[in-house]
């Protein structure tokens, strides 16, 4: 069984400190974590495998953590080469994004829904011709006053919020790392109420 991780994001350092960039910093920290660098796929996208052990078995699930190299909104198609590319079916890809319906610092896990309005999880259903995935939502809060949202997430992090991201990556990487070696169903059962 193998499963593809996805962070989606824009490319470019402008981007990276940005909210919208979030689930590409999730995807760092799993690197981190697993002592592994990315390499080019295909020029779309940067990828590698890793191996997560099952707890309580001697077993270990192969999940390749990647990130697009396209905008944001171009996401699908290389999620859809990936997924091809490693024969993923769609319903084993989790994709890593942000959310503003979701107060900072909130991790919640979903398989399928709607985009709420996110083009790069439009873009992923497309390309993926279902919306069966599974989406690790990491909250960024709702903009303030009347800021339209596209500005809203193209910013960095305030001061404040910048001080909670690295236990909000911690969060997020032992969610992904849950829905890997235990199944979307305890993860949720274990992240769900960490609020």
């Amino acid at each position: 069984m193998a499963v593809l991780v996805v962070g989606l994001g824009n490319p470019g350092p402008e981007y990276a400190e940005t909210r919208h960039n979030i689930g590409q910093t999730v995807v760092g920290e799993l690197l981190r974590r697993s002592g592994v660098t990315l390499k080019s796929h295909k020029g779309i996208a940067r990828a590698v495998s890793v191996r997560f052990a099952l707890p309580g078995s001697d077993r270990k699930v192969l999940a390749v953590l990647a990130i697009p190299t396209s905008y944001m909104n171009l996401s699908g198609g290389p999620v859809a080469s990936l997924s091809r590319y490693h024969k993923i079916a769609p319903e084993d890809v989790i994709v890593i994004h942000d959310d503003i319906d979701l107060p900072f610092g909130a991790v919640r896990m979903k398989r399928g829904g709607g985009e709420g309005g996110h083009n790069g999880l439009r873009d992923v259903t497309r390309a993926l011709n279902t919306p069966e995935y599974v989406r690790v939502r990491i909250g960024v809060g709702r903009p303030p006053g009347r800021m339209d949202a596209a500005d809203y997430v193209l910013r960095p992090f305030s001061a404040a919020e910048k001080k909670g991201v690295p236990m909000l990556l911690d969060l997020a990487a032992d969610a992904v790392e849950s829905i890997v070696t235990d199944g979307l169903e305890v993860a949720q059962q274990r992240f769900h109420t960490a609020d």
